[in-house]
């Protein structure tokens, strides 16, 4: 077969995926939609629940127990409503989409649960499960963080295109994809919930490694606060900042503003004519942002 070698180096998505999304914000739930929607209910298989096997891309390594317990309860009175979404292997089939329906299937007893096979290449799986993981999981800081570090490495994608893409911040991709430079001991402690996101972004703008780990286990023996840290690692000399800001140099008066809540809320926020704009990729992902300013929807 003849190639372009002029032809740019880039991976875009599988091909499938490629055409649902072209140049749009990546939406698992289109994905997802799509694929239910384009399934004959006589396709949908009921398949054991022990032939199945986790997907190999699956960047989620610790699940909420109570959450699938919740879930577990739901199933067993109401059962799965939507199929889990698979691709047939050597041995049973691997789980591309819906691994905690699963999990909260076999606590609820049962033997066998819905599913759509779908022949998806080793990248779609990935790509799938990714997206699945970032726009409807809560993942820790660092799952979430190796979840943009592996797209944008599938992708090809700068760090820019990976925002607009997934419709966040780049400061978000930015802070996020920095907690991969912090050592491995503390990056375990974020999982952990040890210290929080906020704490992790403050340590990753230090160049000394020992600062890192003396200052963690100051935040942890004398629960320093995100603010604190923050104060004292600007205030003494003696700590090397990576990234330093200056707000003087800033000429839009809310430009940090609209930077700090990019961070907290992990999406585009503009502060223009009195007015912030927020925002959304899907009803998960506004569900998410009410979440973090304790709100909800009405039904």
């Amino acid at each position: 077969m003849e190639t372009n070698n002029n032809a740019p180096k880039r991976r875009a998505l599988g091909r499938g995926l490629e055409e649902l999304f072209n140049n749009e914000v990546l939406d698992y739930s289109r994905v997802e939609e799509k694929i239910i929607n384009e399934t004959p209910h006589d396709k949908i298989v009921q398949i054991k629940l022990t032939d199945l096997r986790a997907n190999p891309y699956q960047p989620r390594k610790v699940f909420d127990k109570e959450a699938l317990e919740e879930l577990a309860i739901s199933i067993k009175e109401h059962g799965v409503f939507q199929p889990i979404i698979v691709k047939k292997s050597i041995k049973g089939y691997e789980i591309i989409a819906g691994e905690r329906r699963v999990k909260a299937s076999l606590m609820a007893g049962l033997e066998e649960i819905p599913a759509i096979i779908r022949d998806f290449n080793d990248t779609e799986m990935m790509e799938i499960a990714l997206l699945e993981n970032l726009q409807r999981e809560n993942l820790n800081a660092i799952e979430e963080a190796n979840a943009y570090k592996k797209l944008q490495e599938t992708l090809a994608l700068t760090q820019e295109e990976l925002s607009e893409r997934l419709g966040k911040s780049r400061s978000h991709i930015t802070n996020m994809l920095g907690l991969l430079t912090l050592p491995k001991e503390i990056q375990d402690k974020v999982g952990k919930k040890l210290i929080s996101m906020g704490h992790a972004r403050v340590l990753s703008k230090l160049d000394d490694v020992n600062q890192q780990k003396e200052l963690t286990d100051k935040i942890i023996t004398e629960g320093l606060s995100v603010h604190a840290l923050e104060e004292l690692t600007t205030s003494k000399e003696k700590y090397i900042r990576t990234h330093q800001i200056n707000k003087q140099k800033i000429t839009n008066e809310y430009k940090y503003l609209e930077e700090e809540l990019c961070e907290k809320l992990g999406t585009k926020v503009k502060i223009k004519n009195k007015k912030i704009e927020i925002t959304f990729v899907n009803n998960s992902d506004l569900n998410r942002l009410l979440e973090i300013m304790s709100l909800e929807t009405k039904n």
